[in-house]
C-alpha cells in the first residue's frame, strides 16, 4: 500500500502528543501505508523549518507560500520566486482567499494572491490554494491571472460541484481531507463522487481536520487512510485502486516529487 498526504504541516505537530517528534509521526504513517508528504508552507518566517524538514527526509516535498489569513508578514512576487528554486520545494502555496477569517478591505489579500500566482508561473509549479468564503472571487482571480498555466490543487476541498468543475477545467486536481468523512458534508462527499478518479488528491491537512474516528483530536498524516478508505467506499472502489491512483495523481503534479523506492 503507497498513500501520499499532500498537505500536512508537519512545522505544527507540537499540538500531538509526540510534541512535534516528526520521525515518530513519519514512522507511524507508514504503518498505515502512507509512504510520501508534502509539507505546506504557511509562513515565511517558518519556511527554514519547513524546508529543513523536507531536506531530513527523502520521502518529503516542501512548498513555499504565505497564507491568505497571515497578517503578520508581507511577501513579493520576487521573494517567492527566489525561495521556490530549491529542488525540495514543488509547489507554491498555500495561498488564496479567506474571507472568513479576515474581513473588510481585503485587496491585499488579492494582491497577495496574485504575487503567487505569478511566481507560480514564473518557476512553472503548481499552486496550492485555499478558499473559505471566497469562491467566487477565487476562481475569477485564477481565471485573471492564468492560473491554469501551471495548475495545482484545491487544497481541503470544501465547495460544490459547479466549483470543483471550473477548477478542473483549469488544470487543478481536488483534494480532499478529513472533512469529507464527516456526516455533514453531503455535497462535498457529492463531489468526491462525481469529479473523475485521476484528478482526486487526499491530504490531512495535519494538525487540523482529522476525519472519523478521531474527529476532535489532532490530526497526523497516518489518518489520511481514513478519507482513502472512506473514499474508497463512496466510489464503490477498492482502496488499493484509490491509493494506486490518488499516488499517481499526486506524482503526475507534483513533477519536482521524487517517488521512493519501498
Amino acid at each position: 500500500m503507497f498513500l501520499v498526504d499532500s498537505h500536512c504541516h508537519f512545522d505544527l505537530l507540537d499540538l500531538t502528543p509526540d510534541g512535534g517528534d516528526v520521525n515518530k509521526v513519519i514512522e507511524r504513517a507508514k504503518t498505515s501505508g502512507v509512504q510520501y508528504f508534502l509539507n505546506v508552507c504557511v509562513n515565511l518566517t517558518d519556511f527554514p523549518a519547513v524546508l529543513k524538514t523536507a531536506e531530513a527526509y527523502p520521502n518529503v516535498s516542501a512548498s513555499v507560500g504565505l497564507h491568505p489569513n497571515n497578517t503578520d508578514e508581507e511577501t513579493s512576487e520576487a521573494a517567492l520566486i527566489k525561495l521556490a528554486q530549491h529542488k525540495k520545494v514543488v509547489a507554491v502555496g498555500e495561498t488564496g482567499l479567506d474571507y472568513f477569517r479576515s474581513t473588510g478591505d481585503l485587496k491585499w489579500q488579492h494582491d497577495r494572491f496574485r504575487a503567487h500566482i505569478r511566481a507560480a508561473k514564473a518557476v512553472q509549479k503548481p499552486l496550492i490554494i485555499h478558499t473559505r468564503n471566497a469562491k467566487d472571487d477565487t476562481i475569477a482571480l485564477m481565471r485573471e491571472e492564468g492560473a491554469n498555466a501551471v495548475g495545482g490543487v484545491m487544497h481541503c476541498f470544501s465547495e460544490d460541484m459547479n466549483i470543483a468543475e471550473q477548477a478542473l477545467a483549469m488544470n487543478f486536481y481536488i483534494s480532499f481531507s478529513g472533512i469529507v468523512t464527516f456526516k455533514n458534508a453531503a455535497v462535498i462527499q457529492e463531489v468526491a463522487r462525481q469529479i473523475p478518479l485521476d484528478r482526486m488528491l487526499i491530504e490531512t491537512d495535519t494538525p487540523y481536520l482529522a476525519p472519523n474516528p478521531h474527529r476532535g483530536k489532532p490530526n497526523e498524516p497516518g489518518y489520511v487512510r481514513h478519507t482513502a478508505e472512506y473514499l474508497a467506499k463512496l466510489r464503490n472502489i477498492s482502496l488499493d485502486e484509490l491509493a494506486e491512483q490518488t499516488t499517481q495523481n499526486f506524482f503526475q503534479l507534483f513533477r519536482g516529487a521524487v517517488k521512493p523506492d519501498v
